[in-house]
């Protein structure tokens, strides 16, 4: 049995990564999004174990100190991680694994795991970011600035991806991501 192969996939808030992921998804059949965990608690709708593992902060600290993680941060006053044994399981069961994270998860990763692939999706402006963050209408405005400011940070390390997609035409970053992810699926 061949192992599964893992893909990474990063970028600044708004920018269309959760779309695209679902969309990947639906097209790749051996792909599974990693559920990753955190200490921030669940909002109206969430499911522990499908969109993130739950974890209080004591368990999720306990998990660090054990090497548990394949990668973890702080991110706006919560731990996020993803368990190594997780994705580890997976691949050796032949899955191809996707993870949702940082650019600075996806550095850890890499560390770890240097076959990964890391795949940074980007705007194609801080505009347009902008423009998508006010549309989605879930934050204040003082929320989107500090998105804004963040996306300016995380943007200067796309670069450092193996493949950057620019997300201005959702049908054509997708079937770019599929390329690459499961090129047997891609449109012809």
């Amino acid at each position: 049995m061949r192992r599964g192969r893992l893909f990474v996939i990063s970028g600044p808030s708004g920018v269309g990564k959760s779309s695209l992921c679902r969309a990947l998804l639906d097209r790749c059949p051996n792909l599974m999004l990693s559920v990753s965990c955190t200490t921030r608690p669940p909002r109206p709708g969430e499911e522990d174990g499908v969109d993130y593992h739950f974890l209080s902060r004591e368990a999720f600290e306990r998990l660090i100190a054990q090497g548990a993680f394949l990668e973890w941060a702080h991110v706006h006053g919560h731990l996020y991680g993803t368990r190594r044994a997780d994705v580890e399981r997976a691949r050796n069961e032949g899955r191809d694994v996707l993870l949702e994270i940082d650019w600075q998860g996806a550095k850890q990763v890499l560390a770890r795991m240097p076959d990964a692939l890391w795949i940074f999706i980007v705007p194609p402006s801080l505009d347009t970011l902008r423009e998508r963050l006010v549309r989605r209408g879930k934050d204040a405005p003082e929320v989107i600035a500090r998105r804004i400011q963040a996306a300016q940070e995380e943007l200067a390390h796309a670069d450092e991806a193996h493949h950057r997609i620019v997300n201005d035409d959702f049908a054509r970053a997708l079937e770019e991501l599929v390329s690459l992810i499961c090129p047997e699926r891609a449109a012809s």
